[in-house]
């Protein structure tokens, strides 16, 4: 491992895996999977339209020079991507290339590409080794880790998926540099919900640092990278297929994934733009239920406000509470008709709950969209 970088382990048994944190991984990544894969000698490679403009020379030259042949497969950017029709074609782009049971899919993009690369990797041949190279702030922190892979339906969100663990995560600091400010903040909401969930002096340091953080500090993100990585791999190894706490990981999701269903999963709402606005709203529904202190729920809501990312939902759209509510009825985590929500006693204090009244709920969205 060269200086400058940091490794956190997953700790998954003989499934167990590395994620790497730190400058230029990407063009070093013919050499780091050579060492992870020994035998591979062939790469399919999937990306975006954006990041291929900004990476793809990067990572072809480092699979090239470590002697794995490489073809590529560039999906377009954005949401609308983790659909039936781009996984179909995915396969099929796989399978025309002769992908076999020992030829890694590399996964080099945001949380769109990693999702539906890793799922594409699950179910090509039974499953094929996934190779994830996370470019923004949000797929480094939480959707690059964990085998969560998925694709979106007309009826909600990640509803169609497997979970299939990478042999490797490469996340390149670098990347961030080219991120636009505003998915740089909804990759903060993510690496914030860690400090919010479970470590109230990690909470305490994004007070403290977040604003330097987003402005470029590079030890700084570097740092805030690793923390959540160490808080997601910890719950990964404890809970893989969330049974348990890694429902935690949801804070604010129930309320978010609602907001962007009812928005079409588009361009006008982020997913980490409904989770900052989904953690607002899950510590004004533990407040309402006797929960969670004022102060709290206000330092939650002060700290977003305060580095731009959104506490409530776009005003100038006309939000219907009863389609919101049908939208979170079919949520992932619904258990015998009941929602299940990730509620918090306070800062760093989160827990699931099971028998949330939803009238409590819809007095919780009626305050900010009613």
């Amino acid at each position: 491992m060269t200086a400058g970088t940091t490794r956190v382990d997953v700790a998954l048994g003989a499934r167990g895996y590395p994620i790497l944190i730190g400058p230029g991984l990407r063009a070093r990544v013919g050499t780091l999977i050579r060492e992870a894969l020994p035998k591979a000698r062939r790469a399919f490679v999937v990306t975006d339209t954006r990041v291929a403009a900004l990476y793809q020379n990067d990572l072809t030259t480092g699979l090239e020079r470590a002697d794995v042949a490489w073809t590529l497969h560039a999906v377009p950017a954005g949401e609308a991507s983790k659909s039936f029709a781009h996984l179909e074609a995915l396969l099929e782009a796989m399978l025309g290339f002769g992908i076999e049971r020992g030829t890694p899919v590399i996964a080099l993009g945001g949380g769109v590409v990693g999702d539906l690369a890793g799922f594409a990797a699950a179910v090509a041949l039974r499953g094929v080794p996934l190779v994830q190279i996370p470019t923004t702030l949000l797929s480094q922190v939480d959707s690059s880790v964990g085998g969560k892979t998925a694709i979106n339906s007309r009826h909600g969100k990640n509803l169609i998926g497997a979970f299939h663990q990478p042999q490797l995560v490469l996340a390149d600091t670098e990347t961030l540099n080219t991120l636009p400010r505003r998915e740089l903040l909804a990759g903060y909401a993510e690496t914030a919900k860690y400090g919010l969930i479970g470590d109230a002096p990690f909470w305490d340091w994004l007070e403290a640092h977040g604003a330097a953080l987003l402005d470029g500090d590079p030890a700084l993100r570097a740092e805030a990278i690793a923390i959540s990585c160490r808080a997601k791999a910890a719950v990964v190894a404890a809970d893989e297929r969330e049974a348990g706490q890694r429902a935690l990981l949801n804070l604010g999701h129930t309320f978010g994934h609602a907001l962007e269903a009812e928005t079409g999963y588009g361009p006008d709402l982020l997913h980490g733009e409904g989770v900052s606005i989904g953690m607002v709203m899950a510590f004004d529904l533990s407040h309402r239920l006797g929960l969670c202190a004022g102060p709290d729920v206000e330092r939650v809501r002060r700290h977003f406000e305060a580095v731009g990312l959104p506490v409530r939902p776009d005003p100038s759209r006309a939000w219907n509470i009863d389609r919101l509510l049908a939208h979170m009825a079919k949520d992932k985590k619904v258990e015998d008709g009941r929602v299940t929500f990730v509620v918090a006693d306070g800062i760093g204090h989160a827990h699931v709950k099971r028998d949330v009244p939803m009238e409590t709920v819809r007095n919780t969205l009626a305050a900010v969209v009613g």
